[in-house]
């Protein structure tokens, strides 16, 4: 093994931290604008603090067109230069590591912060800047377009009824948005810090409300690491069980973003169509484990419920009624030349721009890209699943929409085989101690879109760090850029066709 090229590895593989290379900063970064140039993504981008003025900084990177991964390290101190002026997907990794370490990628173009907290390093101040360092943007601070004819329009971070708390600041010019500058960091709650040292009992509670809407996602991912670092092999009815929770979970949010984007263009059959289905979705979910979320089914080594005949046959006689609904409700939308006009051409993104800024999940998918962890990285009941990725091509809010409706019907019919498939067997499978001095990584297909688990155990089989990239993360610039040169009266439904989640990125 060449200890100067990234270190190939099996979604779920555990492998000794001592086996990961370590390089040079300037070919850190070499490496990755290589390996972005010939189409690979950063699934994950991080520090971990190695000595007083010592972090290690971690890139966990997909190779989507052979579907790979591959991990690399390098040390930095108080400053390296930037990744991102030639890999723009770096530039919230970026901004993250200088908030939470106080390393400073020097060309980095807007080293703001992305959350409200300090620098984890008490020798630096507030987000990530030493005394000695110039000036750098504030949390408060926002980019401005200069001129007589253009204005600022601020919106949040309070909104109405139930919208989690973000701030968007649109520079205009008439009603043509030129710029939208994204502030978030209002739901910091410290997760990854709080899971250091476990896992414990409240690591599992940890897991499931990283994004209360991914709770299988995130749990998914989390049961995969631990059962890497334990060795355990998952037994395959559980892994079933799993399956077919995300899906439920999948159809669920994908049916309320359906309803939600009709309501926001004025399109009220279809709106009240999906409220009452994505609630007979999660329903379903409740059938499964007694919680409409998903919560306490999924466990290290398997699940904590089963799925009995009779209760299967019940689940199968649902789906069966709601796949009905959706087959009136949704084409009646997709059917309106009203809906289709506010739909087509808005916040329309390149698959270029996609790829160069690392998007993932539906929002990728529907600008071109394939990319989906089931297929290209297959973990759990994937493995034996034939899925075809849902693509479309326009990149706007039409495409964003069509991509949900594709996906729903094809977890219809993948949740059938999987209740049709069950096999007998165990529910679980006890996980030993966490193995020592080894690192972890597991991805799984989120609903919306690549979740990215990477944890560390130090010499005790305790978690020396844990990452966690939800695929918010990814995609809030994606929604950025989809406003330029758009009305600012569209920002609602680029949003909503977006979806993206506020908690998720704010850990």
């Amino acid at each position: 093994m060449n200890m100067n090229n990234p270190l190939p590895v099996y979604n779920g593989e555990a492998v000794g931290i001592n086996k990961i290379p370590i390089v040079p900063p300037g070919l850190f970064l070499d490496s990755i604008v290589q390996a972005a140039n010939d189409g690979a993504r950063i699934a994950c981008l991080f520090g971990s603090p190695v000595a007083a003025r010592t972090i290690r900084l971690y890139a966990v990177l997909v190779h989507d067109p052979s579907g790979e991964l591959s991990i690399l390290a390098t040390y930095v101190t108080d400053r390296y230069p930037a990744l991102t002026p030639d890999c723009v997907q770096a530039h919230w990794f970026e901004r993250e590591i200088a908030e939470q370490w106080g390393v400073r990628p020097e060309g980095h173009l807007w080293l703001k912060p992305v959350r409200f907290h300090h620098s984890y390093r008490p020798e630096h101040d507030a987000w990530g800047r030493s005394p000695n360092d110039p000036i750098l943007p504030s949390v408060m601070d926002f980019f401005r377009v200069e001129g007589e004819e253009t204005h600022e329009v601020a919106v949040g971070p309070v909104h109405a009824g139930v919208i989690e708390p973000g701030h968007f600041r649109f520079q205009c010019h008439g009603e043509n948005v030129m710029h939208l500058e994204i502030s978030l960091g209002y739901q910091h709650r410290g997760i990854e810090r709080a899971l250091q040292g476990g896992p414990d009992k409240r690591t599992i509670h940890f897991m499931e409300t990283l994004a209360g809407d991914s709770t299988i996602g995130h749990a998914t991912a989390y049961c995969g690491l631990v059962e890497s670092l334990t060795h355990t092999q998952v037994p395959a009815r559980a892994q079933m069980i799993r399956g077919i929770a995300a899906e439920l979970e999948r159809v669920a949010n994908h049916v309320g973003d359906l309803g939600a984007l009709a309501g926001d263009v004025g399109f009220l059959p279809t709106q009240n169509y999906c409220g009452r289905i994505r609630g007979d979705v999660l329903n379903l979910t409740a059938l499964l484990c007694g919680n409409r979320f998903g919560r306490g089914l999924l466990v290290p080594g398997g699940v904590a419920w089963d799925l009995d005949p009779d209760r299967a046959g019940e689940m199968m006689a649902r789906l069966e009624a709601i796949e009905a609904d959706l087959a009136v409700a949704i084409p009646l939308m997709f059917d309106a030349p009203s809906v289709l006009a506010r739909l087509e051409g808005t916040g329309s993104l390149s698959i270029e721009l996609a790829r160069r800024i690392g998007m993932v999940g539906g929002p990728a998918r529907a600008c071109g890209l394939v990319c989906d962890v089931r297929t290209q990285l297959p973990y759990g009941a994937y493995r034996f699943a034939t899925l075809p990725v849902s693509t479309y091509h326009t990149g706007d809010c039409f495409a964003r929409a069509y991509v949900r409706w594709l996906e729903v019907q094809r977890s219809f019919h993948l949740t059938r085989q999987l209740i049709e498939s069950l096999t007998d067997g165990p529910l679980t499978r006890p996980c030993g101690a966490l193995d020592p001095d080894q690192l972890a990584v597991a991805l799984t297909e989120g609903w919306r879109g690549e979740i990215c688990h990477v944890a560390a155990t130090d010499e005790d089989g305790r978690f020396l760090f844990y990452k966690v990239v939800d695929p918010s993360f990814h995609n809030w610039f994606g929604l950025a850029l989809a406003m330029r040169n758009q009305q600012i009266s569209d920002f609602p439904l680029c949003n909503k066709s977006f979806n993206l989640s506020y908690c998720g990125h704010d850990l």
